[in-house]
């Protein structure tokens, strides 16, 4: 584990924002997850690019140091209507079409894709990389005014997504599964429909997501399967006065309406 970390009870700051206000720590992000993929072989996702870095459209959680220096995971809420197309849509639509329908029809009332879950070795069996990112990425979707969120999970990850209220949407794909993002790695489609009220979460997710609402900026000492971390949230972002959702969802309706979606090239291995 990083010298800077108490292997008995790490202490980590958990930050929001959005990705072109902080470009810097998108660069951490970007170094810290590539290197996570290619440690399990995977060197071509359709994010590869890392054009989200760009897109004023997608929102960057972050698990790192209390000075800022070091990263040690990361997930992303991508809202329908960006500058490029969720990415469920890039990695599947080739595959199915039908998943471009699938999302316009949700993000008429503000939809998005929890995306780019990752957490590095340091840090890892404390459920950063689990259920404590993915907690906040749902929690901060409502900050944002989404009322729904896709995902595309990997096998491992799937009964994590089911816990914070996700179902496995069957009308894409092989009955909601492509291989995805090589020919040996299944991945599932998820929708949630209820991220306002939750009501089909788990209990002690629904209320641990309530909780961090309700506090956005507060520190909790988290348990799981008996190891401790020490989380200082910051899930209150930054300049979101100049967030507009409405403005968003009328480009993703030009998006859907307007775009070639034939000339996609995908990173498929």
């Amino acid at each position: 584990m990083d010298q800077g970390l108490n292997r008995d009870k790490p202490v980590v700051r958990l930050r929001a924002f959005r990705a072109i206000d902080d470009p810097v720590a998108c660069e951490l992000f970007v170094e810290g997850h590539t290197h996570v993929l290619t440690s399990i072989g995977v060197t071509k996702v359709t994010s590869s690019k890392h054009e989200w870095t760009r897109n004023p459209a997608a929102f960057v959680i972050i698990v790192e140091s209390l000075d800022g220096k070091k990263v040690y995971g990361g997930a992303r809420v991508h809202v329908a209507g960006g500058t490029e197309p969720l990415p469920i849509e890039q990695a599947t639509v080739n595959l199915d079409p039908s998943v471009v329908n699938l999302v316009w029809k949700y993000a008429q009332h503000g939809t998005g894709e929890i995306c780019g879950l990752w957490n590095s070795r340091e840090i890892a069996g404390y459920g950063i990389g689990s259920i404590f990112l993915t907690r906040a990425a749902v929690a901060i979707s409502t900050q944002i005014g989404l009322t729904s969120l896709f995902a595309l999970c990997a096998q491992y990850t799937v009964s994590m997504a089911e816990c914070v209220g996700y179902h496995q949407e069957t009308s894409i794909g092989n009955s909601g599964t492509f291989y995805y993002p090589k020919m040996d790695l299944v991945a599932t489609s998820m929708l949630h429909e209820n991220i306002d009220t939750l009501s089909t979460a788990q209990e002690e997710d629904r209320a641990a997501i309530l909780k961090l609402r309700e506090s956005l900026n507060l520190v909790r000492t988290e348990v799981l399967r008996k190891k401790s971390i020490e989380i200082h949230y910051e899930l209150e972002i930054p300049n979101l006065e100049q967030w507009d959702l409405d403005a968003t969802i009328a480009q993703a309706q030009k998006n859907h309406f307007e775009s070639d979606w034939s000339e996609m090239k995908l990173n498929l291995l």
